[in-house]
């Protein structure tokens, strides 16, 4: 009877962490609307990466098949929320297209047939060469390098934050969504025992990325209050 209680508890925890995963992911979704808002408004994509949504579209289509019954059968909730996520993440492609240049739009196209592709290739090759538990491993590597791709892709844009003195171009949101639901499924992937869940959960790059955001945003505000204070000083010596 007590084995079967803790069976229970364990899980709903790990269901829980699955859920909370999947509410933290949605958060993460919708963190890049003030972004495309203003592309929409400005109608130019002006100094901001399509490539982190290129990224993000890939590892949502890959950790999506990954969680397919047919490839790992009880994590249902990997694959709901890289279904919501792959969505979201198309949507912002198309209007990042629509509203950049035109060589950034062609090379952006070309991204875009290139990741339908590959998802395409890794579906293909996962049915018909590999058997269940070499399909479990062939694309569980895959989605464990998409994951690790996918966080890591805000750090480039670093050079864009420090030449522009603003961290708008990677808010402060967008990290904090990614480290929580990274720390979510780690979780989840620790009760559920899958090894491909919880190895780049919470990466590396995204709690570099935090802390990026809120030490730089520190440091600029400090450095704005120093020039105000030095331009208020100038004044009054000139009175």
């Amino acid at each position: 009877m007590s084995l079967t209680v803790i069976s229970s508890v364990y899980e709903v925890c790990s269901d829980a962490a699955g859920i909370a995963g999947n509410i933290f992911a949605f958060g993460l979704f919708l963190s890049p609307i003030p972004t495309f808002r203003r592309i929409i408004r400005n109608g130019s994509t002006e100094q901001f990466s399509g490539m982190p949504y290129i990224y993000a579209l890939l590892n949502c289509l890959i950790c999506l098949w990954y969680g397919f019954p047919i490839i790992s059968p009880g994590i249902i909730l990997v694959a709901t929320v890289n279904s919501i996520g792959a969505v979201f993440q198309l949507i912002y492609i198309i209007i990042f297209i629509a509203y950049a240049e035109k060589p950034m739009k062609l090379k952006m196209l070309g991204f875009l047939v290139s990741v339908f592709a590959v998802f395409a290739s890794i579906v293909f090759v996962s049915l018909q060469f590999l058997n269940s538990s070499s399909r479990q491993l062939f694309v569980g590597y895959l989605s464990v390098a998409s994951l690790i791709s996918m966080f890591a892709s805000p750090l480039l844009i670093i050079n864009l934050v420090i030449k522009m003195r603003s961290v708008e171009y990677m808010p402060f949101s967008l990290s904090l969504a990614t480290f929580l639901m990274s720390l979510a499924f780690f979780v989840y992937g620790l009760l559920k025992h899958d090894p491909f869940i919880y190895p780049a959960n919470p990466s590396t790059s995204s709690i570099l990325s935090l802390s990026w955001d809120f030490s730089f945003d520190s440091c600029i505000k400090f450095m704005e209050r120093e020039h105000f204070l030095k331009s208020n000083c100038v004044w009054c010596m000139a009175i």
